[in-house]
Formats: structure tokens, C-alpha cells, sequence
């Protein structure tokens, strides 16, 4: 964690702060290594220090191993311990701090400035070191082997709920801690819902399937789509599925570090828009990934800061066609210096799912 918390300092030594506390359960994981529920990590210049209770302290003396791990209570609480330590500037996670939090801290610390960090932890945490692209490498392949495991289920009569929790279940028996979210299974006239979560419709002969989901291992998230035909698909269906392959493709063929996430959304925004199908296509291409399913960077009209080496994205256009059907294909993908690597390896040519 040295080489994190050296990155931390250098920040903190450019907007002038003394210390910096963090207690968003992903950004105190990605500093400190502690998994536990409750927590504060304090950085300062020369210092490292964990704040706990006592349910946690024997768990943050063996995770964060380059802390000095100090206890809180009733009798004496994080604010208690910063104010002995007579620090001046305190940046604090703007984007996660409750408004009662925020009240506490600046009613109970007599003399120190609270700084909002704007981002800086999203910002820290978009470009993967190797062990944590190696965590999310393995999300993808356990989320790939239930894409496989799930196409043996499907078939005319099976209710949508029951192939989203073999899809979970498949995963956790597989290494997964959880899902990263709630998985998107939605067919026939539903699959044109880009979010359809699970329902009771029973998949028919015919029906567009869109699975969208992912995996958490080691606390790293994974994500996909995919979409099939159960049974043999229509020309329409073909029109449409080969139209959001080829978006998906050129945008994944473009990824390389310097192209911003606004110039990938476009180029598969152009190639859907061309086809007639602009407006069938409302969300943006893709996100970060990492520690929580949608981070940074943004891959859509607001991403305009370049992509670099080491950041996790989606690239994962569609077409939604109310009362027919839709369309979504999803990659996730690791920037390298050289361009890119697929982590997603599921077939993306049309399956038409014979059963």
C-alpha cells in the first residue's frame, strides 16, 4: 500500500494539506487494505494511522500493515485524537461525507480547516496497479464461465428469475464474494429496458436475451453484457444485433491511451446514429471499473480527460426498440500502453441458441 499512499502525499503536497481522511469503504480498502465496516484512515505528511473500535482492531492490525492502528470509543472518538494532533488543513471526501458527519467534524475540531478533496480518491484509483487489474482480471473470468454455464438453462419456459439466480449462484460457488450488481436478465418485448432487471416473464421461443452482470473477487468488480436469440433469430433481430457489434467493435478497436471517452462514445454513437437507430441509443458507451461497478473514467459525452495506461472500462453500446426488443454488448477492457486487452472473453457473434 506504500506506493498508494506515496501517490496520496504527492497530491495532498500540491493542494496544501497537512492530512487527508478517508472513510468511503472503497477508497479506505484501496489505502489501507482494511475490508471491515467501520474505519478512518488518516494520511499526513509523515504518518499513516487506522482509527477503529474495538470489534476491528485486531482485523486492522493484520490488513493494514503500514498503519499504526489506534482505537476509538465513547471515551475518546476520531475527532478527539485529530485535534492533539493540531492539524490545519483536512481534506475529506466531499462526494461521500453525510451532512451530519461533516456537522460533527466541524463543530468538534477546534482549529483545523476542512478541504474538500473534489475526486482525488476516484482520480487515484482509476489507473490499476498490477494486483488489482489481476483482481479484476479474475471477476471477468468467473462472470464469462457463468455466461457459459447459463447458456445450458436457457430455454422456452424458464422464468427470468431463476437464470439470474443460477447466474449468482454459479458465481459465488465459482469464487465470488457477491454480484457487483444486481444482474440484468430481461427478454422478448423487455429486453428494449436498458436496466430490466429479472422478472417472472417466462422466456419464449424468439425472445432477444439480454444478461448483463458481474462479479466481485478480492473486492474488484466485474461487468458484461451479453445478448443472445433464443431459438433462431430474424432478420430484424440480425439487422439490429450486427449494427450494435459493429459499434462495439470499432470503439474497442480505437481504445488506446490519449483518446478521451468522449471521442469512443462517438465513434459508436456515429455508427448507430448512420443506421437510423440515434435515438434507440440513450445512455452513454461505458464507465471505469474497479473497487465499485461505475467509476472513473467517464466513457461517454462528459469523459474529455484522456485515457491512460492501467484504467478498467466498459465499452457497451445498444439499441432498445420498444414492443421488439433490444440490443446490448459489453467488453470490459484494460488500457495498456500498447493500445488495449479484452478481459471479457465471451463470444460476441449472434447466438441463435438451439435448445
Amino acid at each position: 500500500m506504500m506506493s498508494r499512499i506515496q501517490n496520496l502525499r504527492k497530491e495532498m503536497k500540491e493542494r496544501n494539506l497537512q492530512a487527508v481522511i478517508i472513510y468511503k469503504p472503497q477508497n479506505r480498502r484501496y489505502i489501507s487494505g482494511f475490508t471491515g465496516s467501520a474505519g478512518y484512515a488518516l494520511i499526513t505528511e509523515d504518518k499513516a494511522i487506522f482509527f477503529t473500535d474495538f470489534r476491528y482492531i485486531q482485523q486492522a492490525s493484520n490488513q493494514c500493515k503500514d498503519f499504526e492502528i489506534l482505537e476509538i470509543s465513547k471515551v475518546k472518538s476520531v475527532t478527539e485524537y485529530l485535534n492533539e494532533m493540531n492539524i490545519e488543513t483536512l481534506g475529506f471526501e466531499d462526494d461521500f461525507m453525510d451532512f451530519a458527519t461533516y456537522s460533527k467534524f466541524t463543530d468538534e475540531l477546534k482549529n483545523t480547516k476542512l478541504v474538500p478533496l473534489k475526486g482525488l480518491m476516484l482520480n487515484l484509483r482509476s489507473i490499476k496497479d498490477e494486483e488489482e487489474i489481476n483482481m479484476i482480471a479474475k471477476a471477468a473470468q468467473i462472470a464469462d464461465k457463468a455466461f457459459e454455464h447459463i447458456l445450458s438453462f436457457i430455454k422456452p419456459g424458464v422464468c427470468e428469475r431463476d437464470l439470474y439466480l443460477e447466474i449468482e449462484h454459479f458465481m459465488k460457488k465459482n469464487g465470488a464474494s457477491g454480484v457487483s450488481f444486481e444482474p440484468i436478465v430481461a427478454s422478448g418485448k423487455r429486453s428494449s429496458l436498458p436496466h430490466g432487471v429479472a422478472s417472472e416473464k417466462i422466456i419464449e421461443d424468439g425472445d432477444f436475451l439480454t444478461l448483463d452482470f458481474g462479479c466481485i473477487y478480492n473486492g474488484y468488480c466485474s461487468d458484461m453484457t451479453r445478448t443472445i436469440v433464443v431459438g433462431k433469430a430474424s432478420d430484424e433481430q440480425k439487422k439490429i444485433y450486427n449494427i450494435v457489434l459493429e459499434a462495439q467493435t470499432k470503439a474497442l478497436e480505437a481504445v488506446r491511451p490519449g483518446i478521451t471517452g468522449e471521442e469512443l462514445d462517438k465513434i459508436a454513437r456515429d455508427i448507430i446514429t448512420k443506421e437510423g437507430y440515434g435515438d434507440k441509443f440513450g445512455h452513454g458507451l461505458g464507465h471505469g471499473v474497479g473497487l465499485e461497478v461505475h467509476e472513473l473514467p467517464h466513457v461517454n459525452s462528459i469523459g474529455k480527460d484522456p485515457l491512460r495506461a492501467g484504467m478498467v472500462i466498459t465499452d457497451e453500446p445498444g439499441i432498445y426498440i420498444p414492443d421488439f426488443g433490444g440490443v446490448r454488448i459489453e467488453d470490459l477492457i484494460l488500457v495498456t500502453e500498447e493500445g488495449y486487452k479484452v478481459l471479457s472473453n465471451s463470444p460476441k457473434e449472434l447466438i441463435e441458441l438451439k435448445y
